[in-house]
């Protein structure tokens, strides 16, 4: 059974959320009046972007959208500058996400590279100049890529929870937890930030969630192409620095240039979506996009999905439904409020599209929907859908585990007070474990 401490802070938590969704109905705004729209609440305790290598990771934070709040944080691994001919350097015994040394993490390695005392043709000295802090104009300070000798890793999107009105790609939460992905998954990770209900209400979070996965396909066309040119220019006796490059990218395809971290270590062909509660409902969505686009998004490919205890409802309630439906953090109560939040009155149904996965109609056939692993709790209300959905999968042969936590609450490994857990860092490092079956370029190491 979940501790003492835990059941106490779940009803301060449910006291604070449920004057938080009944202030937000009070002072719902029509989303029209809005659609520049909001990504986090001002009580959000949000952590500011590094982008050197605070704890063996680098953070940037990008607007993608003018039209729209819209924004995504990356999170760049220290892995990254590693040659690629030597990924594996020397590691130091510093935790990867617990910091606590009696933890069972404290057998996992994360890597901190250093050019201290490196021989001068040693070559990590090379990939390794970009951890000088650099400025340009005193505009831009930290790491910037070197052109070679660039380590490519997998990107994951990451999608926050929050029951659709709170929560922030930007919070010390989400924030410590997409460190603690980035290292053990060894990715890429990118935040999305997207728009919140009730300013925002449905499609708004979907159509961002699918608007950064076309973003990630541009960038990588971007980056394709300011090589090309780069390469053309020189084969004709003549010569485009970096800024002229850049500057007819720009003019060639609108207000766009090569965002630097992805072009240098980014690998969109090994794509992976992580969706957490009301997250994990974005991410089935935008999947589904991505089976329906096909090759109109590559170089991008959605190799995997994870759905992290889905933010799933229906009309018909399940047994979990019934029997958990007041159980700890997010009540069944609460939660009917923040979908009425999200969804349009004209719309609002527990069988709509965005909440009910066993609905039929959804499109596309369930056996091109990419492998898709599913986290679910003992004691949350909604596993039982999730679990039903992950069986549908498996039917149309798909790879769809489920992994259950005993004694687990909905957001037991992403909410602030359980982050540092053991049972949240075994859940990371299962996930870690899954999602390298496919996303190794060495093949498929491990499996479940």
């Amino acid at each position: 059974m979940p501790s003492v401490a835990l059941k106490l802070y779940s009803v301060f938590f449910k006291f604070l959320l449920k004057h938080r969704l009944q202030n937000l109905i009070q002072n719902a705004i029509d989303e029209s009046s809005n659609p520049y729209g909001v990504t986090t609440r001002p009580e959000e305790s949000v952590s500011a972007s590094n982008p050197s290598f605070t704890d063996g990771v680098a953070t940037k934070d990008i607007h993608i959208d003018p039209f729209t709040a819209l924004s995504i944080r990356i999170f760049l691994p220290d892995s990254s500058l590693s040659p690629p001919e030597q990924p594996d350097l020397k590691p130091n015994l510093r935790s990867s996400g617990n910091d606590d040394p009696n933890s069972h993490n404290h057998r996992r390695s994360s890597y901190a590279p250093s050019n201290v005392g490196a021989p001068r043709n040693d070559p990590r000295r090379s990939s390794l100049e970009g951890l000088n802090l650099r400025s340009d104009n005193n505009v831009y300070r930290g790491y910037s890529p070197s052109p070679h000798n660039c380590r490519k890793l997998p990107i994951m999107l990451q999608f926050h929870g929050g029951g659709w009105v709170s929560g922030s790609n930007e919070s010390v939460a989400n924030d410590y937890f997409c460190r603690r992905i980035a290292k053990l998954c060894d990715v890429i990770v990118i935040a999305v930030g997207y728009r919140l209900a009730p300013e925002n209400k449905y499609p708004a979070a979907f159509e961002d969630g699918l608007k950064v996965l076309n973003w990630l396909a541009k960038q990588a066309n971007l980056s394709e192409c300011s090589k090309s040119m780069g390469s053309g220019a020189r084969g004709v006796g003549s010569e485009f620095t970096k800024a002229e490059v850049q500057r007819h990218i720009v003019d060639t395809f609108g207000a766009s240039v090569v965002e630097p971290w992805l072009a240098a270590h980014g690998d969109p062909s090994r794509c992976v979506l992580l969706g957490v509660s009301c997250g994990a409902n974005i991410v089935d969505y935008v999947a589904r996009k991505a089976v329906e686009a096909g090759k109109r998004l590559d170089p991008v490919k959605v190799v995997a999905q994870v759905l992290m205890y889905p933010f799933f409802i229906g009309n018909v309630p399940t047994q979990s439904e019934i029997k958990l439906a007041n159980s700890y953090f997010y009540d069944k109560a609460m939660c009917l409020l923040a979908w009425k939040l999200f969804l349009p009155k004209e719309e609002f149904s527990l069988d709509h599209p965005a909440a009910n996965p066993l609905i039929s109609d959804r499109g596309p056939p369930l056996k091109f929907m990419p492998p898709t692993l599913t986290v679910v709790a003992e004691h949350d209300w909604m596993r039982d859908r999730a679990i039903a959905y992950s069986e549908t999968l498996r039917k149309v042969n798909v790879d769809a585990p489920v992994l259950e936590y005993k004694d687990a609450v909905h957001e037991f490994a992403t909410l602030d007070m359980l982050l540092k857990t053991p049972q949240a860092q075994a859940c990371a490092e299962d996930i870690a474990i899954w999602v390298k079956k496919y996303i190794s370029t060495r093949g498929h190491e491990f499996s479940y």
